[in-house]
């Protein structure tokens, strides 16, 4: 019995939070941005596919008359991010590693993935889906069939304004929902330290635990990509840094070697 208790008592101890501070996020900015820097190519080239995606949506969007509802694609994109990460995080380990990364270990990250994480990512999809239809609910409340292109989204009007910030108020309660079950949850499945309810749970102990700081990440992390979304060929060079950087994140709060 004291076997499988003091196996036990060390998998606990693993999956509790580390004491961080706010230079940890600098230093995982700068490693994420080491990294992609090194391998400048390939990362893009991953990014690119989701950039080609964005691009399609915002087109149809143009073609729709509904260009405000970009601002909801962007938040949105956040909710679906876990789901990227697997590619990311194999690229990331190998240079971490000191190996060459290729295009394959992309789809071997995303191979690797223990079922819990497609699960936790499958909630993501469910989520964004739930996001995306409220979103164009209220839409349809505060615009109406009122045709605005991306141009006139530059004359800042007061409907579209109000649609904004109504819709960011609504995403922002389940965007913090979904980063506090999947923020550390998926690398945690990912690289075997837990299960589907043992890494939900470390994770949520690391977001309210850590809170200030783990915040002040989110909202780096949010304001980063949604920006690059908006803009979107920033998103080829955000995409995979802040991917990076999510991963070195992750390490610093749960450490591979306890002392």
């Amino acid at each position: 019995m004291s076997g499988p208790q003091h196996s036990s008592e060390l998998r606990d101890a693993d999956l509790r939070p580390a004491p961080i501070s706010l230079s940890d996020i600098g230093s995982a900015l700068r490693f994420g941005f080491d990294q992609f820097r090194s391998i400048p190519l390939l990362s893009m080239g991953f990014a690119l596919l989701f950039v080609a995606i964005g691009l399609a949506l915002f087109t149809a969007l143009e073609f729709g008359e509904i260009a405000p509802m970009s601002l909801s694609l962007a938040g949105g994109f956040m909710l679906v991010g876990p789901i990227l990460l697997a590619g990311f995080f194999a690229v990331s380990d190998k240079l971490r590693h000191g190996r060459h990364a290729v295009f394959s270990d992309i789809w071997e990250g995303f191979r690797r993935m223990p079922r819990g994480g497609w699960v936790v990512s499958f909630v993501c999809g469910l989520l964004f889906l739930i996001w995306i239809t409220d979103a164009g609910i209220l839409y349809g409340f505060m615009v109406g069939s009122e045709p605005i292109g991306f141009l006139r989204l530059l004359n800042i009007e007061a409907m579209v304004v109000n649609y904004a910030a109504w819709s960011a108020i609504m995403g922002a309660v389940l965007a913090f929902i979904l980063f506090t079950v999947s923020a550390f949850s998926i690398p945690l499945i990912y690289d075997g330290r837990a299960q589907l309810v043992s890494g939900v749970v470390a994770s949520a102990r690391a977001v309210f635990g850590r809170f200030g700081v783990v915040m002040c990440w989110a909202l780096v992390l949010a304001g980063v990509i949604m920006l690059s979304v908006l803009v979107l060929p920033l998103l080829l060079a955000t995409l995979p840094v802040m991917a990076y950087a999510s991963r070195e994140f992750y390490f610093r709060v749960f450490p591979l070697e306890r002392s």
